[in-house]
C-alpha cells in the first residue's frame, strides 16, 4: 500500500528503517511536496516504489548490500566509492547497481523520478551464487555498475522486479506467502546475477554442474514426504542433498526423470487426493490444499483435474 508522505524527516525515517541510515538534503525546497512511498519484503529482498516528489540529495555511506534503482519516470546521477566517475540512470534505459561495500551518493535525485529500489542481503546473494555454481564464493561480488534493461536478460530481470514490486504492495500479495514469496525473491537474486557483469558470469553460463550421488537424491525425497506442506525452495531442497542448485535439478531429471518441483507437486497432488477422499465432515478443498502448500486454488484446481481427471469437489462429495 503506497503511503503519501509530506515531511523530509518522515521520509528518511521511513527509507532508514526499510533500507538504510540515510541523510537526506532537499535541493530545491518547494512549498508543497509529496512523497509517494510504498514498501515491502523481508531481510533477505527488500522492495520499494518510491518517489520523493522534490529533487534530492541522498548520502547512504556504506550499504553492506546489493542494491539496484530501477527508474520508472525520470532519473538520478549517483556515485560510488572505487568508480571512475559518476552515472546518470534514465527510465527506460538502464538500472544503476551498488555494493555492498564502498561509499554510496545520490548526487541528485529529480522529483520526477520514480524509482524501484530493490535491496538484496549479502549473505543471501553471495549464498544463491554459491548455489548456482556449485561452489564456496568469497564475495563481494563485483556487479557492474549498470544494467542495460532494454534487452536480453536486462529487460527480463526489470520486468521481473517490476512485478514483484507492484505485487509486495498489496495487503494480500502472494510475495507475503511463505511458500510463493520465497521463491519470487529466489528468482529475483537469481536475475540479478545473470542480468548484470561480474567475473562469475562466464561460469554461471557455461559450467555443467557435477550430478549429485543418488544418495543425495533419495534425502531430498525423504524430506518431502516428510513434510510436504513446508514452503520448500529449489535452494532449500539443494541443501538437503549438499549440493548446489543446479546440480540438484539436473540430477532429479537423472534419477527421477522431472524436475525436483515437479516432482514436490504430484506428490502434494496425492496427498490431498488422499485427504479429500477421506475427509472428514466440514472439511473443505482449500483447507486441504492449502495444507499441502497449494497457495493458488485455481491452478491448484487445475493441476487436480488434469491429473485425475474430475475437480477435486466431486472427489470430496464422492
Amino acid at each position: 500500500m503506497t503511503r503519501q508522505i509530506r515531511d523530509v524527516d518522515e521520509a528518511q525515517d521511513l527509507l532508514t528503517r526499510n533500507f538504510y541510515a540515510l541523510d537526506v538534503r532537499v535541493l530545491a525546497p518547494a512549498s508543497h511536496w509529496t512523497a509517494d512511498f510504498a514498501v515491502g519484503g523481508d531481510d533477505a529482498v527488500t522492495l520499494g516504489d518510491l518517489r520523493f516528489g522534490v529533487d534530492v540529495r541522498i548520502d547512504a555511506g556504506e550499504l553492506d548490500a546489493y542494491h539496484v534503482n530501477l527508474p520508472l519516470t525520470g532519473g538520478g546521477m549517483a556515485w560510488h566509492q572505487g568508480r571512475d566517475e559518476p552515472h546518470r540512470v534514465l527510465a527506460g534505459r538502464g538500472a544503476a547497481v551498488y555494493q555492498p561495500v564502498g561509499h554510496t551518493i545520490v548526487d541528485r535525485w529529480d522529483g520526477d523520478c520514480r524509482i524501484l529500489a530493490v535491496k538484496v542481503g549479502r549473505r543471501e546473494l553471495e549464498n544463491q551464487l554459491s548455489q548456482l555454481l556449485d561452489r564456496p564464493v568469497r564475495g563481494p561480488v563485483d556487479l557492474g555498475p549498470e544494467i542495460d534493461v532494454t534487452r536480453g536478460a536486462g529487460a527480463a530481470w526489470s520486468r521481473l522486479a517490476r512485478i514483484v514490486t507492484a505485487d509486495t504492495g498489496t495487503p494480500d500479495g502472494l510475495t507475503g506467502h511463505p511458500v510463493v514469496g520465497a521463491r519470487l525473491r529466489e528468482s529475483l537474486m537469481t536475475g540479478l546475477l545473470f542480468a548484470t557483469g561480474h567475473r562469475f558470469r562466464d561460469s554461471l553460463h557455461g559450467q555443467r554442474p557435477a550430478l549429485a550421488a543418488p544418495g543425495a537424491i533419495r534425502r531430498v525425497v525423504e524430506a518431502m514426504h516428510a513434510q510436504p506442506g513446508r514452503p520448500f525452495t529449489v535452494a532449500d531442497l539443494a541443501a538437503v542433498a549438499g549440493v548446489g542448485s543446479r546440480a540438484l535439478q539436473q540430477s532429479f531429471l537423472r534419477y527421477v526423470g522431472m524436475p525436483p518441483m515437479t516432482y514436490l507437486r504430484e506428490l502434494r497432488l496425492g496427498l490431498v487426493h488422499d485427504e479429500l477422499r477421506r475427509a472428514a465432515p466440514g472439511t473443505t478443498v482449500a483447507q486441504a490444499a492449502y495444507r499441502f502448500g497449494f497457495t493458488h486454488p485455481s491452478r491448484f484446481a487445475t493441476a487436480y483435474r488434469s491429473r485425475y481427471g474430475v475437480p477435486p469437489s466431486q472427489t470430496l462429495r464422492g
